[in-house]
């Protein structure tokens, strides 16, 4: 059986009510909302992917990111201070998701004909529940055999070709666009 795509992860995470609310602010039913949220998911991603294997600052900034992400949460008495670390990490992802928002609310907005202000309203929607399914699949990656956070390569380090940061892309995105 294989494995679901970050599409069907994030409508299953984003539950009914959530996809009714998403219909209503496109008017359209469940199912166009549906197919919005999926190709939506899959612009975000792709840019994403292109972002992560550009050689700059921003190539930079969103490898450091997807590396944050994957850190398994403070445990113990550093978990005093509330877990900083997690809302540190999903907030620099959301931040990074916030910058590719808007040329893919225009991109989805040009296939879909829906106008870029609905999309970028159903992405503000979408940033917290892609954070989650990241944050599951990196988590079930680590379960799976995943390297340690030992193995990753530094923060803003290119990924390692066969491993290291590369899978962890992968893992976290699945295979690419759909």
């Amino acid at each position: 059986m294989s494995e679901p795509s970050l599409q069907d992860d994030v409508l299953q995470e984003l539950g009914d009510d959530k996809l009714t609310e998403i219909a209503g602010l496109l008017g359209t039913d469940t199912n166009g909302a549906r197919g919005t949220v999926t190709e939506t998911v899959g612009a975000m991603t792709g840019g994403l992917q292109e972002k992560a294997a550009a050689d700059d600052d921003e190539g930079v900034e969103v490898r450091q990111a997807f590396a944050e992400v994957a850190e398994p949460p403070l445990q113990g008495v550093s978990t005093l201070g509330g877990g900083l670390g997690g809302m540190l990490s999903g907030g620099m992802m959301a931040g990074v998701l916030a910058k590719v928002s808007k040329p893919v609310a225009s991109a989805v907005s040009k296939k879909t004909g829906i106008p870029a202000p609905a999309i970028s309203r159903v992405i503000e929607l979408l940033i917290p529940v892609l954070l989650a399914v990241f944050a599951k699949r990196a988590a079930s990656g680590k379960a799976a055999g995943a390297p340690a956070s030992g193995g990753a390569p530094a923060p803003g380090a290119a990924p390692a070709p066969g491993g290291g940061l590369g899978d962890l892309l992968g893992q976290i995105l699945g295979g690419g666009r759909k």
